[in-house]
C-alpha cells in the first residue's frame, strides 16, 4: 500500500492507494496510442490555362506550414503543405510527380474545402 498527500481545493486529503492483482482475462490492457492523422490524398482538378494540375485542398483549416516553392520537383506522395484543423495537423500530398508552378496558399492563411492551393505542371 502507498500513501500520497493530495491537495484539493485548497485541502490537504491523505490517501491510501492499493494495488489489486487482476486474474486471467481481467488483466488491465494497454489504452492504445492516437494515431497521427494519415496524409491526405488530393485528386488534381481540371487541367489549368498553363498545363497544370490544381492541387485542392481537402479540408478547411489553417496553413501551418509550406513545404514547397515554385519549381520544385515532386513525386507522387510528396508532403506539399501541412493544414491544421481542429488541432490536428494534416498533411496534404502530391496525387502525382511534377514541378511545382505555383502555391497559392502562405502560412497562416485559413483555406476552405475544396480551394485551390498548389498548382504541379
Amino acid at each position: 500500500m502507498k500513501v500520497y498527500k493530495i491537495k484539493v481545493n485548497g485541502k490537504s486529503y491523505r490517501v491510501e492507494l492499493e494495488a489489486i492483482e487482476t486474474v486471467g482475462s481481467e488483466a488491465p490492457k494497454a489504452e492504445p496510442k492516437a494515431a497521427a492523422p494519415a496524409p491526405v490524398e488530393n485528386k488534381p482538378s481540371t487541367p489549368t490555362e498553363a498545363g497544370g494540375q490544381e492541387v485542392l485542398s481537402p479540408i478547411q483549416g489553417v496553413v501551418a506550414n509550406v513545404n514547397v516553392k515554385p519549381g520544385d520537383k515532386v513525386k507522387k506522395g510528396t508532403v506539399l503543405l501541412i493544414i491544421e484543423a481542429m488541432k490536428l495537423e494534416n498533411p496534404v500530398v502530391s496525387p502525382f510527380d511534377g514541378e511545382v508552378a505555383e502555391v497559392l496558399v502562405s502560412k497562416g492563411q485559413n483555406v476552405t474545402a475544396k480551394e485551390r492551393i498548389v498548382v504541379i505542371r
